[in-house]
C-alpha cells in the first residue's frame, strides 16, 4: 500500500503529462518500448496501440487481473500535449522508477515466500483449499493427539490446509461406489481365449496326490535340453543356477513305460495371492520351512498376471509370451519329490507333499486384459485371472494376507519410490492419485476404474491395490468362501504362532514336532522396512486422515463380507 500511495502522488501531480497506460505496463517490462511512441504533441490516446480506449487500466499480479481503479481513480487527459523531449521531468521520473523498483521487490518477495508456504494466489494444481477440523480425523483422534504421533514442520502446515478440498474429491468418489456382482464367463469362452493352455493342462489329475498332477509324454532324448527355451531361464540370470541343476537330474526323474518317456507335471495346490507389502514374503518364508510344503522354483513367477502376456515390466512394452510349459517347469523340483513317493513301495498311499505359489500380484493385477481381450464390456474386463485358475483347479486353496490399506500404501511408496522420497512428496502423490481416480469414477463404474490399465499406470501411488473388497468379491464369484483364507498382517505380527496354525489347518497339514514348529514360528520376520526408509518417519497426519476417509467405505464392505470388524482397521 505504501508503494501504491507513492504512485497516487505521482499520478495526481498537475505537472505530469504522459501516457498513464505505458507507465503502468512498465510493471511487466521495465524496458517497455511503447513509451517512445507516446512522446510529442501528436500523441492521441484513441490511436495509441497501447492506450486505445483504455480509461480503466488492468494491473496484473501473479497472472491474476485486478482493476487499479479499485484503489485509485485515474483518468487520461486527452487535451494536454507533450512539451519537451522527455515524458517526465527528471525528478518525477526518478520517483516513478524508484516506486516501481520497490513494487518489484515486494512482488518478488511475495512470490518467493508464497510459493514456499502455499500462499500464492494461483495454487499448485494438487493443492486444495484450507483445512478445518474434522471430528472423524484419524478415527476420532484430535489434532493434539496427532501431534503426539508426528510434530509437523512449518512446511507441513500448508498440507494441513489440503483436507477440505480433497475431502470433496473423496465424497464424490464415495457417492459413485456401487458393488455390483460381475457376470462369470462360461468355460467355452475361456477355451476360446486360451486354446493352448487348455490343450496342455488336462481336466483330470492323479488320484493319489493332493496336487493337480499328471504324466506328460516327453519326446526328447538324452542330449535334448528340456529347458533350452524356458523364458524364465533365458531372461533372468538369477534362475539359471536352478535350471542348471534341473538339467542334470532331469533324465533320472522320467518315468519309462513301453519305450516311451513320461515326466510328471504339477500345478500348485494352493496360492498366496496377495497383497503386496502385506507380509506375503514372511508367510512364504515360514511356510516353506514346513516339511510337507514345496514352492515353485521362483517365489513370485507372476505368470498368471504378467508373464503369460509377455509382460516383464509393463512400461517396457511386451515381450514374447511365456507359454504354460515354462510355468510348469518351475514346479519340477517339487514334482520330482512327489514322483519319488508315487513310485515307492507304498504306491497306493496318498502323497502328503503340497505345492504352493506366492505371486502377490495374482489377486489384483489384471492390467493386461485390455490388450488381449475384447473391450465390449463398458471398460470392465470380460475375463479375470481367477476364471482361468478355477477352470483348471476348481478345488484350489487361496491365502490372502492384508493390512491397513493406509499403511500398505505408504509402505508401497517407500519400497518402490527411487528418489526424492519424503512425507511431503507422498502427500502430493496421494492428492494427485485421488484426483485421477475421481475423474475416472465420474464416467465409469468402480470395477472399470479399478481394472483400468491407463489409470493404474498414471497414478503415482497404487491406490487401487488397497481396494481389497473389490478384488475379493470378484474371486468369490468363482471360488467358495471356504476355499479362501484371509489373514491380517497386524495379527500375524503380534502372534505368528496363531496365524501359522490357522494356515496349517486350512491347508490340512499334519502336526509338527515342537522343534519343527519353533523353527517356523520363531524365525525373524522377512522383508521388513529398510533403515533408510524407516528414517523418514510416518506419513503426515493429514495424509493419513485423507487416506482413511478414502478407504473407509471399502473397509466397511470388506468387514461385512468377512463378518469381522477387525478389517475396519479403526485402530492399527
Amino acid at each position: 500500500m505504501a508503494v501504491l500511495g507513492s504512485l497516487i502522488q505521482v499520478f495526481n501531480s498537475s505537472n505530469m503529462r504522459y501516457c498513464i497506460n505505458c507507465c503502468i505496463h512498465l510493471l511487466s517490462n521495465d524496458l517497455h518500448r511503447q513509451c517512445f511512441r507516446c512522446r510529442g504533441p501528436n500523441h492521441n490516446n484513441q490511436k495509441c496501440p497501447v492506450c486505445k480506449g483504455e480509461n480503466k487500466i488492468p494491473l496484473y499480479t501473479d497472472s491474476k487481473q485486478m482493476k487499479l481503479l479499485a484503489v485509485l481513480e485515474v483518468r487520461t487527459d486527452h487535451s494536454e500535449s507533450w512539451n519537451g523531449f522527455f515524458c517526465l521531468r527528471k525528478g518525477k521520473l526518478c520517483s516513478l522508477i524508484f516506486g516501481l523498483i520497490i513494487m518489484t521487490l515486494v512482488m518478488a518477495s511475495y512470490i518467493l515466500t508464497g510459493a514456499k508456504h502455499g500462499l500464492l494466489l494461483i495454487p499448485s494444481p494438487f493443492h486444495y483449499g484450507a483445512f478445518t477440523s474434522n471430528p472423524s480425523l484419524m478415527d476420532n483422534e484430535s489434532l493434539s493427539d496427532m501431534k503426539d504421533h508426528y510434530q509437523p514442520s512449518k512446511m507441513n502446515i500448508s498440507y494441513v490446509k489440503d483436507y477440505p478440498s480433497i475431502k470433496l474429491i473423496i465424497d464424490t468418489i464415495t457417492s459413485k461406489i456401487a458393488f455390483i456382482t460381475r457376470q462369470r464367463p462360461d468355460l467355452e469362452e475361456l477355451k476360446k481365449e486360451e486354446p493352448h493352455m487348455f490343450s496342455v493342462i488336462p481336466n483330470k489329475f492323479l488320484p493319489n496326490s493332493k496336487n493337480p498332477c499328471w504324466y506328460e509324454e516327453y519326446r526328447g532324448n538324452t542330449t535334448t535340453d528340456p529347458y533350452a527355451t524356458n523364458s524364465y531361464a533365458l531372461y533372468s540370470k538369477r534362475f539359471r543356477t536352478i535350471f542348471d541343476y534341473l538339467r542334470k537330474v532331469f533324465w533320472n526323474h522320467l518315468y519309462h513305460y513301453k519305450d516311451k518317456h513320461y515326466r510328471l507335471r504339477c500345478l500348485p495346490h494352493f496360492y498366496i495371492i496377495g497383497q503386496p507389502k502385506c507380509g506375503t514374503t514372511d508367510l512364504y518364508d515360514r511356510l516353506r520351512l514346513h516339511p510337507d510344503v514345496r514352492f515353485s522354483a521362483i517365489k513370485e513367477p507372476h505368470w498368471w498376471t504378467r508373464k503369460r502376456f509377455g509382460i516383464i515390466r509393463l512400461r517396457d512394452g511386451f515381450h514374447d509370451r511365456y507359454p504354460v510349459e515354462d510355468y510348469l517347469d518351475l514346479f519340477d523340483l517339487a514334482a520330482h519329490q512327489i514322483q519319488g513317493v508315487l513310485q515307492s513301495e507304498e504306491r497306493g498311499k496318498m502323497n502328503d507333499i503340497i505345492i504352493g505359489e506366492a505371486s502377490a500380484s495374482t489377486m489384483w493385477d489384471n492390467n493386461a486384459w485390455i490388450f488381449f481381450y475384447d473391450n465390449s464390456t463398458e471398460g470392465e474386463p470380460p475375463f479375470l485371472i481367477q476364471d482361468f485358475i478355477h477352470a483348471f483347479q476348481p478345488n484350489a486353496k487361496l491365502i490372502i494376507m492384508l493390512r491397513d490399506p493406509v499403511e500398505r500404501l505408504y509402505s508401497d511408496y517407500l519400497y518402490f519410490a527411487s528418489a526424492n522420497k519424503s512425507v511431503e512428496d507422498f502427500h502430493e502423490k496421494v492428492a494427485e492419485s485421488l484426483q485421477l481416480f475421481e475423474n475416472c469414477m465420474l464416467d465409469y463404474s468402480l470395477r472399470a476404474c479399478v481394472y483400468n490399465n491407463t489409470l493404474n499406470n498414471a497414478m503415482p501411488v497404487r491406490l487401487q491395490v488397497g481396494l481389497y473388497v473389490v478384488y475379493l468379491l470378484d474371486w468369490l464369484t468363482v471360488f467358495d468362501k471356504d476355499q479362501i483364507l484371509v489373514l491380517r498382517l497386524e495379527d500375524h505380527a503380534s502372534n505368528v504362532k496363531y496365524t501359522m496354525h490357522m494356515v496349517f489347518q486350512f491347508l490340512d497339514l499334519g502336526p509338527l514336532s515342537e522343534k519343527e514348529e519353533a523353527l517356523i514360528t520363531k524365525s525373524p520376520a522377512s522383508n521388513t522396512r529398510r533403515p533408510e526408509d524407516r528414517s523418514l518417519g510416518p506419513m503426515l497426519p493429514t495424509t493419513k486422515a485423507i487416506l482413511r476417509d478414502f478407504y473407509r467405505p471399502f473397509n466397511t464392505k470388506l468387514a461385512q463380507v468377512l463378518f469381522d470388524d477387525a478389517f475396519l482397521w479403526k485402530r492399527t
